[in-house]
């Protein structure tokens, strides 16, 4: 189960969403039990059918209640504290009416008031919320962000892992996490890499021990966070080892991370092989695929053509 504090989700958005503490102990707490549940759910408009909802109340259903007789406006109100949410919020700079609060106060809801509208209030928490309580999981590997693109760099303990790394932040390119990567998936099919606070903008080296590439190479060489895009694996070649596909008429490799496929490259590592510029060139040929753009295929395409041809030389 995965859980978020109401109290830090307040402390977290008062300042941007203006909010006051009106009523009730901020003491309950958000929580995601089941995948099916994404946690972008757990707050929006006033609903009695979620009532486990940070439910939002704003004019429009402060307007309702006024048009409603006291016996079924008590009725709802029973019926939704009976189901102990976790929080409300009135939005829309309306006053909270001394019954509302009172109840609140008995049945133990905490109650936040803010003079912004709701809309702008449901966007802001279901932001902040998709990432608290996002699914997550820590790999090992290096994550870049090159050419915008975040890739993760794997492979077997001494592979180069680490020296690649470095020579992609000297070509321009930019570093996230070093050993540690924390992805959370913030959306469906969105996986987000970031670096443990203790680790940022560390990469060890074998022979030069731990830099600060952030001192070294500057404030550009370093990224808070991006997206995951593609898997760079960093394969030696043993003897027992097969040559790789030079054409791979597949489907494309993926690996699946949190459920969501993630493209994958096999780079083999051997004297010789100049290996960021091989990444690099994985990269590019990453977005022209992600554009709809595949080289393979277009390059299989271009041969049935010519078979095709009754006498393909007679031009």
């Amino acid at each position: 189960m995965r859980r978020a504090s109401v109290a830090q989700l307040f402390e977290v958005n008062r300042a941007a969403l203006q909010l006051r503490h009106v009523a009730g102990r901020l003491d309950s707490f958000l929580s995601v039990s089941d995948n099916r549940v994404w946690p972008a759910d757990l707050v929006g408009h006033l609903n009695m059918i979620h009532p486990n909802r940070l439910q939002i109340l704003g004019e429009a259903e402060f307007a309702w209640a006024r048009r409603q007789s006291r016996e079924k406006l008590d009725l709802h109100m029973m019926d939704l504290f009976a189901a102990t949410p976790p929080g409300m919020i009135v939005a829309d700079d309306c006053e909270v009416p001394e019954l509302f609060r009172r109840a609140c106060d008995e049945a133990g809801v905490p109650v936040m008031a803010s003079p912004l509208e709701s809309a702008r209030i449901i966007d802001v928490l279901r932001a902040y919320l998709s990432r608290k309580l996002a699914e997550r999981v820590s790999l090992h590997g290096v994550f870049m962000d090159v050419l915008g693109v975040g890739v993760l760099i794997t492979g077997d303990s001494g592979a180069g892992k680490s020296e690649l790394a470095l020579e992609l932040i000297s070509r321009g390119h930019g570093l996230v996490a070093d050993d540690v990567v924390e992805i959370s998936r913030v959306a469906a099919g969105v996986l987000e890499g970031r670096c443990p606070d203790m680790l940022k903008d560390f990469l060890e080296v074998r022979g030069l021990g731990i830099l600060n590439i952030r001192t070294i190479f500057g404030e550009t060489a370093c990224r808070r966070k991006m997206k995951l895009k593609l898997i760079a694996h960093l394969q030696r070649r043993t003897g027992a080892q097969n040559e790789p596909l030079r054409l791979a008429l597949d489907d494309e490799d993926t690996q699946d991370v949190l459920g969501v496929p993630v493209r994958r490259v096999v780079l083999p590592v051997a004297a010789g092989r100049n290996l960021s510029v091989l990444l690099e060139a994985a990269v590019r040929n990453t977005i022209l695929q992600l554009r709809g753009i595949d080289s393979t295929q277009e390059f299989v395409q271009r041969q049935r053509d010519v078979l095709d041809q009754d006498d393909p030389y007679d031009r």
